[in-house]
């Protein structure tokens, strides 16, 4: 099969070059991002490959429709900017890498926690002036803190675990509780664990029922002073409330590798260019925010898991096999 791959980037084509090798499949790396003026460079291809910031909304799918694209492999675990309804009605099938590495995107959650907590940012870049006063640089054990984790998934369970080793007291909330996720921490109400946790992860898929989960009202619920975290995706939270509850000093620390607009803007160098985006722009003017660039995913390990996951997809179609990781549309 011939597999025209959006929003690729060196490490895209390496690893996914790599996998390829055991497959008989071809590739087409494009840099461009997946919408409505980038989808005809897809024809002649059987399958589309895409990304997070990739459009994937009923106009684009019914380009791929047209030429003949029988197949979207989403090389991510979220399919939010995907039209699954469009996708069936147009006979064009989506396939996800439901796991990769839920150790990377739980340690990573860490490292932005210990680095907003301890100011090891800030750290590093005054040392570098020859500045070796610590003055500033206060922040607080995590042991014995309540550490709350939205949504108790793969990566949820493992950062729980991970806070458990802290000597965190851990407080779950998921519509879906399962028993593995017990054992870790006690599930409560999401208005129990804002009020009481020190410390919120969002660990959650986007849905519409999400969306802008985290408001200004959720916001005003939560612990005053309360550290908030997010490296699922940036619309489970209101970057607008978070703003205002930052001002206020109700929200003590905000750290996010993902975010509601980053399309555009994450996963690409714009340092010699002014930022157009002025929420972002705003919020990273707080001395208590820090924000990477959707990198939670981005180790070794979960980029070959993610090229094996989506080449083994991509086989099995071709094959006319069971796609185990297809994504339909919930029943209306």
């Amino acid at each position: 099969m011939k597999i025209a791959c959006f929003s690729t980037k060196p490490y895209d084509e390496q690893f996914l070059s790599a996998a390829s090798q055991e497959f008989e499949h071809e590739f087409v790396f494009l840099e461009h991002r997946l919408d409505a003026s980038t989808v005809v460079l897809a024809d002649g291809c059987d399958a589309v490959c895409a990304f997070v910031n990739d459009t994937l909304d009923a106009s684009v799918l019914e380009q791929l429709g047209k030429l003949e694209i029988g197949l979207l492999a989403m090389r991510c675990a979220g399919v939010n900017n995907v039209d699954l309804d469009a996708a069936a009605k147009l006979g064009v099938r989506v396939v996800r890498v439901p796991r990769y590495s839920p150790y990377a995107v739980a340690e990573h959650t860490i490292g932005l926690i210990l680095t907003l907590n301890r100011k090891i940012h800030k750290a590093y870049n005054r040392v570098r002036e020859n500045n070796f006063s610590i003055d500033g640089f206060l922040g607080f054990d995590l042991h014995g803190r309540t550490f709350g984790v939205i949504g108790t998934g793969a990566i949820g369970r493992t950062l729980a675990s991970i806070v458990v080793g802290f000597g965190c007291r851990v407080l779950l909330y998921d519509p879906y509780p399962n028993d593995e996720a017990r054992k870790l921490g006690e599930y409560v109400e999401l208005e129990q664990l804002l009020a009481e946790s020190d410390l919120v992860s969002l660990q959650c898929p986007l849905t519409p029922e999400t969306h802008h989960l985290i408001d200004a009202d959720r916001l005003s619920k939560m612990k005053r002073g309360a550290m908030l975290v997010n490296t699922s995706r940036g619309g489970l939270v209101d970057t607008s409330a978070a703003i205002e509850g930052l001002k206020s000093g109700q929200l003590g620390g905000f750290a996010l590798d993902v975010y509601e607009e980053e399309s555009g803007v994450f996963f690409e160098d714009l340092s010699q260019q002014v930022m157009q985006d002025d929420v972002l722009s705003r919020l990273m003017t707080f001395p208590n925010v820090l924000v990477t660039s959707h990198q939670a995913f981005f180790t070794r390990e979960a980029l070959e898991t993610i090229a094996q996951t989506t080449l083994q997809s991509i086989g099995a179609f071709s094959r006319g096999e069971e796609l185990v990781n297809e994504v339909v549309a919930s029943p209306s």
